[in-house]
């Protein structure tokens, strides 16, 4: 039986004929920042279309806090995005707090934004060193491990861990800040803005980084609001919202939020929202460190041996590093939550890859890819 054969050029240039290609890149791909699939359709080397498909690492999170109490579930929600585990549990114990009607100890509210803004600087140095690292200069890599280290320092002397701190409890903290704390926060704190500049000067400007960076992966405001996007990602394409000024929760509204924004919307723009932000939060560490030094008392509330939050339920939500945090609580009235949903900012931010990619050359993929600033793991939560 014969068979009728078309012969077909696949490729690009002046007066060929060319046809789409369809490629994975991933799910485990070192190209994808994490265990992330896109579903890229190609004409040549330039991006036609882009799918982002995720659940490849999925965690089962929120289907595990249904049979965690209250205490357990602080445990689990600080890993959806290990790298911003304090704040992670901070959104949990907002909830169940303002479900229960528990007044926070002062003292334990100003230590709590003290340590979510160390957390936010040790996030947003990862990224800082990654993101140059994903395009090729392994050089800032060092220079941003070397500030995290520093305050990372500060960070397990208070707590114990690392990454993962497990220093928040409904109705407050763990326990007292070692003696001499605060001044060994502010010791780490002006040794990292010190040196930042040395991170600054050998990247920000650098031509070859502003050559992959510049004018690749624009994000309009629109779309970026249409997605639900926030975050430095949205911040860099002009949406001036932070939850911290606008939807204050703890103190933040006796302090000053300089809240960092840019207009181009590109890669080079989300980069250095992220390096201005550290500033910023340096800064408000400082103003934090300040009220704990002047306020005394104690650190958490005294709870029963059962925790039980009342029927009914509660929206929280945070400025978390990477964009917002939403933790939707219902309760029964037992140990356990009914239902506890996160909304991650890295889930949002992802989704605006299908509008980003399309257009871009397949090197750019990778630049506009760590651009986003996401954790796989906030994704599949």
């Amino acid at each position: 039986m014969s068979e009728t054969l078309r012969e077909m050029t696949v490729g690009t240039g002046s007066g060929l004929d060319t046809a789409d290609m369809v490629l994975n890149i991933g799910p485990q791909h070192p190209s994808t920042h994490g265990v992330l699939r896109l579903k890229l359709t190609l004409d040549g080397e330039r991006v036609v279309a882009c799918e982002p498909i995720v659940g490849y690492m999925h965690r089962g999170a929120e289907k595990l806090f249904e049979v965690r109490d209250y205490r357990q579930i602080i445990m689990l929600a600080n890993r959806h995005d290990w790298l911003s585990a304090f704040s992670n549990e901070l959104g949990v114990v907002l909830a169940v707090e303002r479900l229960m009607g528990i007044e926070v100890p002062e003292r334990a509210t100003w230590l709590r934004m003290a340590l979510a803004e160390l957390n936010r600087v040790l996030n947003h140095l990862m990224f800082l060193g990654s993101y140059p690292l994903e395009i090729g200069a392994i050089t800032p890599m060092f220079y941003a491990f070397r500030e995290r280290e520093t305050l990372q320092a500060v960070m397990e002397e208070v707590s114990g861990g690392r990454i993962h701190y497990m220093f928040n409890r409904v109705g407050g903290l763990k326990e007292e800040v070692p003696a001499g704390w605060t001044k060994r926060a502010r010791q780490a704190v002006a040794a990292v803005r010190k040196r930042m500049p040395d991170l600054d000067g050998i990247i920000h400007r650098n031509d070859i980084f502003m050559a992959r960076t510049v004018g690749v992966g624009v994000l309009s405001a629109e779309d970026a609001a249409a997605y639900g996007a926030s975050g430095p990602v949205a911040r860099a394409s002009g949406l001036d919202f932070d939850v911290r000024r606008d939807e204050p929760y703890l103190f933040y509204e006796e302090l000053q939020v300089p809240v960092v924004t840019k207009t181009a919307g590109d890669c080079h723009a989300r980069f250095e929202v992220l390096l201005e932000q550290v500033y910023v939060s340096l800064d408000l560490i400082d103003a934090c460190l300040d009220r704990v030094e002047r306020i005394g008392g104690p650190v958490n509330v005294r709870l029963p041996k059962v925790v039980k939050a009342p029927e009914g339920h509660t929206y929280a939500w945070t400025e978390n590093p990477l964009g917002v945090n939403g933790y939707y609580l219902v309760s029964r009235g037992e140990k356990t939550p009914w239902r506890l949903k996160l909304r991650t900012a890295s889930y949002a931010n992802v989704q605006a890859l299908a509008t980003l990619i399309p257009g871009c050359l397949v090197p750019d993929l990778i630049a506009v890819l760590g651009s986003m600033f996401f954790v796989v793991g906030d994704i599949d939560k």
